[in-house]
C-alpha cells in the first residue's frame, strides 16, 4: 500500500457491527449538584426496582415511569444514572437483559426456544436492538454465544 493509501484508511473510522458508536464522555454540570446521600438512596431504589423487581423485562418501561415511581423527575433520575452506573437509562436496562439472556442461552431449560423468543423474555422490543446491544455488552452475537457454550458442554 502506499503512504497515501495508509493515511485515507487511517482517517477513516473503523467501521463497528450493529452501527455501534465509541462512547463519548460528557461533563454535565448539574450531575455534581445531586447530594451524595440522596444519590445513593436513588441507587439503592433503582436496584430494587429495575434489578430486583426485573422491571428490565418490560420492553415498555421508560425512565419517565422509573421517575414516576421514585417520585423524582427525568433530569435526576438520569443524572443519577450516569453518575451511578456510568451508562445512561437504557444502556442500564439493556446491560441487565444481556446478562439474563447470556443464563437463558446457556440453561438447558430453554434450549428448545430460539434467540427471537429469548429476546422477547428478557425485554427486548426487536431483534435488531438485542444483537446490537448483546454484541455491545460480550462481544460477540447471541448464536455464536450459544453455540460456544452448547460445545464446551459436550
Amino acid at each position: 500500500m502506499s503512504d497515501l493509501e495508509n493515511k485515507a484508511q487511517e482517517k477513516e473510522p473503523k467501521k463497528r457491527p450493529y452501527n455501534l458508536r465509541e462512547k463519548k464522555e460528557k461533563d454535565a454540570a448539574y450531575r455534581s449538584l445531586i447530594r451524595p446521600e440522596l444519590a445513593d438512596e436513588l441507587y439503592d431504589k433503582i436496584m430494587n426496582i429495575v434489578v430486583v423487581g426485573k422491571k428490565y423485562r418490560d420492553q415498555d418501561y421508560s425512565a419517565k415511569d422509573l421517575a414516576k415511581e421514585l417520585q423524582t423527575n427525568t433530569r435526576y433520575l438520569s443524572a443519577v444514572v450516569n453518575s451511578r452506573f456510568g451508562m445512561n437509562y437504557s444502556c442500564l436496562l439493556n446491560e441487565y437483559r444481556v446478562k439474563e439472556a447470556m443464563h437463558l442461552l446457556t440453561d438447558k431449560r430453554y434450549a428448545d426456544k430460539n434467540v427471537e423468543e429469548i429476546s422477547t423474555m428478557v425485554g427486548f422490543a426487536n431483534r435488531q436492538s438485542f444483537y446490537a446491544a448483546f454484541y455491545k455488552n460480550v462481544g460477540e452475537t447471541p448464536n455464536g454465544y450459544r453455540k460456544r457454550h452448547a460445545e464446551k458442554k459436550k
